[in-house]
């Protein structure tokens, strides 16, 4: 059964049915699937930033476990940044007949005919964090055009009454990434007419390599001392960023942004060498598709489940779930990622930083 029939199916057997997921195995809707034995393929796109195999994947896989009375399965597989290999990955999921499949595409485009055959399996989709093409059944992920706006804004707040001056860098993020477009367009929307473009890229894969690459060539060609600020996509290419910096031989470093509250970004945060990063909390957002998949493995209407929907190049009103977004900078760590859980003090403020700590009073 294709995407379509499959939703005009659902549609009929739960029309304006809404029922929370801890009582999916009572409801007796025709058409509803009441055993708790489902399959779900969660298949991520790279393990270099850490939030996929430290946060993502963990919460997936307890949200699952409840939702299913401890007998869902989840069968895992990391592309490592390799879109073909995604698509085998993916492929293998639909040939052992997974019940669902949550999917974060390595490249939006290149994913679209694996998923085109999990449709005509009768298998629903979930793209995952980043907007995939192709037949899918729902989409989870965060503001990303808000991302770019809450990033723009905190470079121009740094940079102050010398954002008219000198020349930012634009680090954006892979050109097969979705997200990176809509990154890219909230930060332009903050930044274009009130700063001036020096260079900017389009990184790719994401690789912290590879935007310390490009920084090396902007340093060479726009000069260390004329370089006020660097719009960075993600925390692991500021890490990358700021090491061509330093490199450089610059001490006094422009402000950097970021993404993605990791660790190393939060303690370079403390220690100065990063103004700010994207706090985005990954449990929500996990949790909402790991639901959204029961649901569809359950044969029942996303319902409340979705709180708006979306249009890809392929699909129209793709129920989705967005998740907002927090600025974190170092004056809201401890109201952030350490009052959420995220890391505790101690991890942040190994011995490395612990002066730097001292003085924002993350003790």
């Amino acid at each position: 059964m294709n995407a379509l029939l499959r939703r005009a199916a659902v549609a009929a057997a739960t029309a304006a049915m809404v029922v929370p997921l801890s009582g999916c195995g009572t409801t007796e809707e025709p058409g509803v699937r009441l055993s708790d034995d489902i399959v779900v393929g969660l298949l991520l796109p790279e393990n270099q930033a850490a939030r996929y195999e430290q946060f993502d994947k963990p919460v997936i896989e307890e949200r699952i476990a409840r939702l299913t009375n401890s007998k869902g399965k989840v069968l895992y597989a990391n592309a490592k940044h390799d879109a073909g290999l995604q698509t085998q990955q993916l492929e293998s999921m639909i040939d052992e007949q997974v019940d669902v499949l949550i999917v974060d595409a390595v490249d939006a485009k290149a994913i679209a005919g694996a998923i085109e055959k999990a449709d005509e399996a009768g298998i629903p989709v979930v793209a995952f964090d980043r907007l995939a093409e192709g037949p899918i059944d729902g989409y989870v992920s965060f503001d990303n055009e808000q991302v770019g706006h809450i990033q723009g804004k905190a470079l121009l707040e740094a940079l102050g009454d010398d954002a008219g001056s000198g020349k930012v860098v634009m680090m954006n993020g892979a050109l097969t990434d979705p997200n990176a477009a809509m990154f890219k367009k909230g930060a332009h929307t903050e930044l274009d007419g009130k700063v001036e473009i020096g260079l900017e890229y389009d990184t790719k894969d994401w690789k912290p390599e590879n935007a310390k690459a490009n920084m090396d060539a902007a340093i060479a060609t726009l000069g260390k001392d004329a370089i006020t600020g660097v719009y960075s996509a993600n925390d692991g290419m500021a890490g990358g960023i700021i090491s061509a910096l330093k490199g450089a031989g610059l001490t006094d470093l422009p402000p950097v942004t970021g993404q993605d509250a990791e660790l190393a970004a939060v303690q370079r945060i403390v220690a100065g060498d990063q103004y700010m990063t994207v706090y985005k909390q990954y449990a929500p957002e996990a949790a909402a598709a790991a639901e959204m998949a029961i649901l569809l493995a359950r044969n029942m209407s996303l319902g409340a489940a979705a709180h708006t929907d979306i249009d890809t190049p392929t699909e129209k009103s793709v129920p989705t779930v967005r998740i907002p977004v927090i600025a974190l900078t170092k004056e809201n760590i401890k109201e952030t990622v350490v009052a959420d859980g995220l890391y505790t003090v101690e991890q942040i403020c190994v011995p490395e930083f612990a002066d730097a700590c001292a003085e924002l009073g993350l003790t």
